[in-house]
């Protein structure tokens, strides 16, 4: 098993004392401040129905990005049941959400709403215990809802095919995970005058760092650096996506990840990264907030059309998160009906001028949203 080298942070003697470049942080930290600032301001000129629609987007892109960067894929229209459901939103096309997605959404709400209450061990093994409900990790039985301890041996971030693993990171011994997570849990909760962003990318590299589970160590703390963030924007409304722009540089995210844990305690690469990713997340809010308003606009046009519950729960699709053309027999699978009924919800769509054919015909005729 190839290790690569480097001595990891932890192992340092004056760990955890993280320390980093100031005069290398202040524009960045500047600019990102102020995009922030800008983002939030136009926010107050949204409508309650339009912030509550932003919120519910990018919750659902924390959650199933968060999930997807681990290589879990969690279906968008339970994730977007369940947050509307646990937040009380009015929403259409709510479907029936699986147990494990209900628990996902769980630890990400306790997160993001209840971001100014402590965070404590007993509430860690909370959300642990909600990602990992059977007390397995694909068919591995793991620890949950408690540390990690020797039982499996060391806890190695390992990658490629069994005989030519590579170890990325080797985390710290199950024996100094109550006093490691004790000094991180006592900085993190205290009140201090350090910059909220730079304290959600301290924590976030921390956490992973320390490694206290036996798996959903990055979920939780994207999760930690989510609440960090919600403190910073005093609002229990999400209107960005961390997770979502991680997810787009997964594998900057890793590498920059491991430089860092096996480099020096002075972190500023690891800053400088996580800044410029949030800057990102910020732009890419842009999108979804144009997305937002491309939606309300479309229900406010079609506000008196006559639609059925299948009809309702697909146009939601379509305007959310729609994988490839839309078919009858697509409609048929999705809506859980018979070819002859999806042509007829199809049909009704196109005839109230929501709905029009792509280009083709015969066998494979799809569909679209009309063009205004």
């Amino acid at each position: 098993m190839r290790r690569i080298a480097g001595i990891y942070i932890h192992l340092l003697k004056n760990w955890p004392n993280l320390t980093w470049q100031h005069n290398e942080l202040v524009h960045p930290l500047a600019a990102v401040r102020h995009k922030q600032g800008r983002l939030l301001g136009k926010l107050e000129s949204f409508g309650f129905k339009l912030r509550e629609e932003a919120t519910l987007t990018n919750l659902i892109q924390d959650v199933i990005r968060s999930s997807e960067i681990e290589g879990e894929k969690l279906p968008f229209d339970q994730v977007r049941s369940s947050i509307a459901r646990r937040l009380g939103m009015e929403v259409g096309g709510l479907v029936s959400v699986d147990r494990h997605v209900d628990d996902v959404v769980e630890m990400m709400l306790d997160a993001t709403q209840q971001y100014n209450s402590p965070l404590s061990s007993e509430r860690l093994f909370g959300w642990h215990a909600a990602l990992f409900p059977t007390g397995r990790s694909g068919l591995h039985k793991i620890q949950v809802g408690a540390w990690r301890d020797e039982t499996s041996g060391a806890m190695q971030v390992v990658s490629g095919p069994m005989g030519k693993e590579r170890v990325h990171f080797e985390a710290p011994e199950s024996a100094r995970l109550e006093n490691e997570m004790q000094t991180f849990l006592s900085w993190f909760n205290q009140v201090t005058d350090m910059d909220s962003i730079l304290k959600a990318a301290i924590a976030h590299l921390w956490f992973v760092t320390i490694h206290p589970f036996d798996d959903g160590n990055g979920r939780i703390a994207r999760a930690i650096a989510d609440m960090q963030f919600s403190r910073s924007d005093q609002t229990t409304q999400r209107f960005y996506s961390m997770s979502a722009q991680i997810k787009k540089e997964r594998n900057v995210y890793y590498d920059t990840l491991e430089q860092t844990q096996k480099g020096t305690l002075d972190i500023t690469q690891w800053l400088l990264w996580f800044l410029a990713c949030f800057d990102r997340a910020l732009a890419a809010s842009e999108s979804t907030l144009f997305n937002v308003l491309n939606k309300a606009t479309f229900w406010e046009t079609h506000r008196t059309a006559s639609l059925n519950e299948r009809q309702r729960k697909m146009l939601v699709k379509l305007l959310d998160e729609f994988e490839g053309k839309l078919t009858t027999s697509k409609w048929a699978k999705i809506a859980k009906c018979s070819p002859d009924t999806a042509l007829r919800d199809i049909q009704l769509l196109i005839d109230q001028n929501i709905l029009e054919k792509e280009e083709g015909g015969g066998r494979s005729t799809s569909y679209k949203l009309k063009s205004n």
